[in-house]
């Protein structure tokens, strides 16, 4: 019933434009390919302009907490939910439903699960069953391999031999309410999303796929909502560098004929 539901609003919505932050030793940084990460602000400063700018949601990533085996930051997701009033996601080394009680009890609205969905997929349906699908996004690392995309882990950096298709699949049947899909190929790149494995996985599964990896300039966005069926965009770099502004992404969105908020 839930994911009916969802299918009826994913094709009734306005496309989301998410900045997404990525975390490490509180500082938020941005690299290219998941490598050579060099510093783009402070989280809470950076997500409170993008609020005030009209983002729909922000996502805020500990980029390296599955790799370093820390705890999630549950003081900084506080500290976002004091200063900031859209939607947040947080994720990074979440490994059970105590942490996510503990991340929404702080004020995050979603959490993602990445690594340990891939090692331990019953998380996904615990995390549905006790929280509800909606604040479950599993997010999907991806890279080509012999012309297959195959899921990674560990911020990236243990490939797996699991293909994402069929993965995606299996999440979506798992009972997560949304994939956070990143093309580590793409990622930092700036030449476009990977619009045609975005497609795939949209159209095979009746839950919103949020695109990441690869914008560059406002065109991109509008290809991956038309040809990428994508129902949410989320970008770093191009935001936190002052590359694009969310208002004149949404003007020139508008003007194209795509529903935004």
């Amino acid at each position: 019933m839930w994911h009916e539901l969802v299918n009826l609003q994913k094709n009734m919505l306005a496309k989301r434009i998410i900045p997404c932050l990525d975390i490490k030793d509180g500082r938020t940084v941005k690299g290219i390919n998941f490598e050579a990460l060099r510093d783009a602000g402070d989280p809470v400063e950076l997500g409170a302009l993008y609020a005030a700018q009209g983002a729909d949601e922000l996502t805020f990533l500990d980029i390296t907490a599955t790799l370093e085996k820390r705890d999630t930051f549950v003081e900084l997701v506080k500290k976002i939910a004091q200063h900031i009033d859209i939607p947040f996601t947080v994720g990074g080394g979440i490994k059970s439903v105590g942490e996510v009680a503990a991340l929404l009890a702080a004020g995050a609205d979603k959490i993602t699960v990445n690594s340990a969905a891939v090692y331990n997929p019953k998380l996904v349906t615990e995390l549905a069953k006790e929280f509800g699908s909606q604040c479950v996004v599993v997010a999907i690392d991806t890279k080509l391999y012999d012309n297959e995309s195959r899921v990674h882990t560990h911020g990236g950096k243990k490939p797996t031999d699991i293909g994402t298709i069929a993965w995606a699949q299996e999440v979506y049947n798992l009972g997560a309410g949304e994939i956070l899909l990143t093309s580590m190929d793409h990622d930092g790149v700036k030449n476009g999303f990977a619009c045609n494995i975005t497609r795939t996985i949209s159209e095979l599964v009746n839950i919103p796929v949020i695109a990441s990896g690869g914008a560059g300039n406002m065109a991109h966005f509008k290809e991956v909502f038309e040809q990428g069926k994508a129902d949410a965009a989320l970008a770093a770099s191009i935001f936190h560098f002052k590359e694009i502004a969310i208002p004149e992404l949404k003007h020139y969105l508008h003007s194209e004929h795509i529903a935004v908020r």
